[in-house]
Order: structure tokens, then sequence, then C-alpha cells
């Protein structure tokens, strides 16, 4: 299995040497609380779009079926 969302996000803030304070004000919530998502792993679908936008990036949901069918 892949990275978790708190694990990407923090990836890329360290890229663009961004600190936890900085993305919080950016995405419009206090410190405390984006760090107790990212212990968490408590985010919403909006949460990971605002964070997203706020770090320059996109965000792509897919549905993959058993089969392999993607939606």
């Amino acid at each position: 299995m892949g990275l978790s969302v708190a694990e990407k996000i923090r990836l890329i803030m360290k890229r663009q040497k961004i600190t936890m304070g900085d993305l919080a004000e950016a995405s419009g919530q206090t410190r405390q609380n984006l760090s107790n998502k990212m212990t968490r792993g408590n985010f919403t679908e909006k949460d990971i779009t605002e964070l997203a936008a706020a770090l320059g990036c996109t965000v792509e949901i897919r549905f993959v079926t058993q089969d392999g069918e993607e939606i």
C-alpha cells in the first residue's frame, strides 16, 4: 500500500519547505487543528482539497472495482 494522506502532505511540505503553521494559515485553519488531523489521519474530502490547493496541487479521487475497472 502507498503513503497515507498525511504522509503525502508531509512529503510535499518538505519539498516546498512549508511549515505546519504556514499550511494551516494558507488552508484557513489553526495549526493545532491541522496537527490533530495529520496525527489522526482524519481528513474529509473538503480538507484534502483545501490542503492540496494551499500546496499548489490538485486531487484526483478514483474508485477501482475488484475487476480493475476505474470509475
